[in-house]
């Protein structure tokens, strides 16, 4: 802090007693000051997500702190822009992890607690174990990264399951017309991933345990903030929400 304190205060008083009347003020010193403001409020925006990612132990539960730090940001961005009506649950699916293991977090934002972690599935097209392809596309079979908008609920083939928006042009706005949505589906269990191989895939949709689905669905339906996760340069680099 004494570091940006200083030179402000010094310019501050250069200005005041007017040391060299020849030398006319300039307002260099209110963008350096604008600068820091940025600067800090970006410093104090990372801390606060380090501190929630370590408070509960997201490591552990084997959530990369990329995947949170990109949540985060775009959860917040799309708070101020009044995007999400119910803003207590951030969901995130961490696609960089093997579809055997439990990559689907459910994160009570205003307790600072994980309420749930679960399996949940890839598109047939999007890869075997690891998903490492994406699509916007009708009838890709391919999942789609970004950030959703969960909906309201009815009752299909697969039973209960949950509608979503896609928000961001080009990467996942044919969601709805692609039918994309949250479902229960018995190849995405823990004996599937017991056994090895890969998870069932579904065809772009994130399906979960059936016997999950209910609950999630239940959790996180009407208004929150759905996040699909992978390190891809051409979603993290095209995406206007991550880069607002």
């Amino acid at each position: 802090m004494k570091n940006l304190i200083f030179p402000i205060s010094l310019g501050f008083l250069c200005s005041s007693f007017a040391i060299n009347p020849a030398v006319q003020p300039t307002n260099r010193m209110p963008e350096a000051t604008a600068y820091s403001t940025v600067s800090m409020e970006v410093k104090l925006t990372a801390d606060a997500a380090t501190a929630l990612y370590e408070e509960m132990q997201l490591a552990q539960s084997g959530l990369s702190k990329a995947a949170f730090d990109q949540a985060w940001k775009g959860y917040h961005t799309l708070l101020a822009q009044k995007k999400i009506s119910r803003h207590q649950y951030l969901t995130i699916c961490d696609f960089s992890q093997s579809s055997l293991k439990k990559r689907m977090y459910i994160i009570d934002m205003e307790n600072n607690e994980l309420v749930k972690n679960t399996y949940v599935a890839h598109g047939q097209n999007s890869g075997l174990e690891y998903a490492t392809s994406f699509s916007n596309k009708p009838e890709s079979l391919q999942s789609s990264l970004g950030f959703f908008l969960t909906e309201r609920t009815y009752t299909g083939k697969h039973g209960l399951s949950l509608r979503m928006t896609g928000l961001e042009p080009g990467i996942n706005d044919k969601a709805m017309e692609r039918a994309i949505v949250i479902h229960g589906a018995d190849y995405v269990n823990a004996g599937r991933a017991a056994g090895g191989g890969y998870m069932g895939r579904s065809w772009g949709c994130p399906a979960v345990p059936m016997n999950e689905v209910n609950t999630i669905i239940a959790t996180i339906k009407n208004g929150t903030c759905l996040f699909i996760y992978h390190p891809q340069k051409n979603y993290q680099q095209g995406s206007k929400i991550l880069n607002d």
